[in-house]
């Protein structure tokens, strides 16, 4: 089987397109009902959705969703995963703590394996005095009275774990979960609530094993599918895989034609790039035009678009930042920015915060990456996302703290 396409390089635009387009990012969103099929079809197009605990605006899960329909309905999103009567999505370690569809469990099981998993730290403290003591009274009480939060179990002790100063009750609990004996059955106020895997899983999930390099292969295919356009290491970052076992996983990927190498353009001239086979057909539509990126929205620094490691600055110059986790004086942009997708181009940020008492969204600072001009057909697609998002939030009033430039957001508010 080749593992080359042709000569061709292939048009920066076209790169982008296929990139956007594999993430549900190019056509306009849909005014028909969002249906529980599209929902779980796009969870499954995209191989995980990422959880995150932040709330300055809707959770950036939530977000990912809005960033590709449009407004929708929370609950109906939130029933997928946590009514038993429709559960088709569940909570668990795909990239980082994600959201998968049911579909796929079987491949992702291979995660909760000790020796091959990114939990690393839970091996360590198990093997400390008491805590596989700790593990086993845990499940069994959960076993004995059904779905627990981590507030129900009482803490005398002062000891705390490395991962986000966690007390022992909630290190055994995730500990349980990682390893896939508990699963989230709910969530209340946000707070996880755990039960046995057999009081979850519904029974029509297919849970046959699947040797751990199979399965393993099939995240990098569905990553290799989700992205589009890439490099072998953007499909490590992407599948959340160990490097030294995805290698050989890749190269043999590419030995039997499944992932092609095609020259195309970046910002940095023209570079060797890789696409999934199926996506060859794509790639050339989306080079004769025939896709384009069409959409002007927001995205999360969690969104799936950016697990690609550096890629955002090889195909759009942008480099995305998570800065939350650092002290205020060390951030260039703000707390948690979102960058701002102009049809195929990431062309600003914004650090949002909502007000849910008063309706206002306050915008801490509003950014323009350098060269981007704030003409009138950008600032009326922005405008129009932005109503868009505010509604979805119950947001009447945008308030903009700081713009740069001052046009742009002197612009934007008479726009809305």
């Amino acid at each position: 089987m080749p593992t080359k396409a042709s000569g061709t390089v292939y048009p920066l635009a076209a790169l982008r397109a296929l990139a956007l387009h594999t993430q549900r990012l190019t056509a306009p969103a849909s005014v028909a009902p969002l249906t529980s099929e599209a929902i779980v079809d796009l969870v499954a197009a995209l191989g995980y959705v990422q959880v995150d605990t932040l709330h300055m605006v809707n959770r950036a899960h939530d977000v990912t969703l809005w960033a590709r329909v449009g407004a929708y309905d929370l609950a109906h999103f939130h029933s997928l995963l946590y009514s038993p009567d429709q559960r088709r999505l569940y909570e668990g370690w795909g990239h980082a703590a994600s959201i998968l569809p049911l579909e796929h469990y079987r491949y992702h099981r291979w995660r909760t394996n000790k020796s091959i998993s990114f939990n690393p730290a839970f091996v360590d403290w198990l093997n400390k005095p008491g805590n596989r003591e700790l593990v086993a009274q845990t499940l069994e009480r959960i076993r004995a009275e059904g779905g627990l939060r981590v507030g129900d179990f009482a803490d005398d002790d002062t000891r705390r774990g490395a991962w986000y100063d966690w007390k022992p009750p909630k290190l055994a609990l995730e500990a349980l979960f990682a390893y896939g004996d508990l699963m989230i059955a709910d969530r209340v106020n946000f707070q996880r609530v755990y039960d046995v895997r057999e009081r979850v899983l519904p029974d029509w999930v297919d849970t046959t094993p699947v040797p751990a390099d199979d399965a393993r292969r099939f995240c990098l295919e569905q990553a290799a599918k989700a992205l589009g356009i890439f490099q072998p290491n953007h499909l490590t970052f992407y599948a959340y895989m160990r490097a030294t076992p995805a290698r050989s996983l890749i190269r043999g990927l590419i030995e039997e034609g499944v992932l092609i190498h095609i020259q195309g353009e970046s910002v940095k001239g023209t570079t060797t790039w890789m696409t999934h086979r199926d996506h060859l057909p794509l790639l050339q539509r989306a080079a004769d035009g025939e896709i384009a990126a069409q959409r002007t929205i927001f995205l999360t620094p969690f969104d799936s678009l950016f697990w690609a490691g550096d890629r955002d600055e090889t195909l759009w110059g942008f480099r995305q930042l998570l800065e939350c986790y650092k002290p205020a004086a060390e951030r260039v942009y703000g707390y948690f920015c979102f960058p701002i997708l102009y049809r195929d181009r990431l062309v600003g940020r914004f650090d949002p915060k909502l007000d849910r008492k008063s309706g206002v969204l306050h915008l801490n600072a509003l950014y323009l990456e350098p060269g981007v001009e704030p003409d009138e057909e950008l600032v009326a697609a922005v405008a129009t996302a932005m109503r868009d998002f505010l509604a979805w939030h119950g947001a009447h009033t945008l308030h903009i703290e700081r713009s740069q430039p001052a046009a742009f957001g002197e612009k934007l508010l008479r726009a809305l």
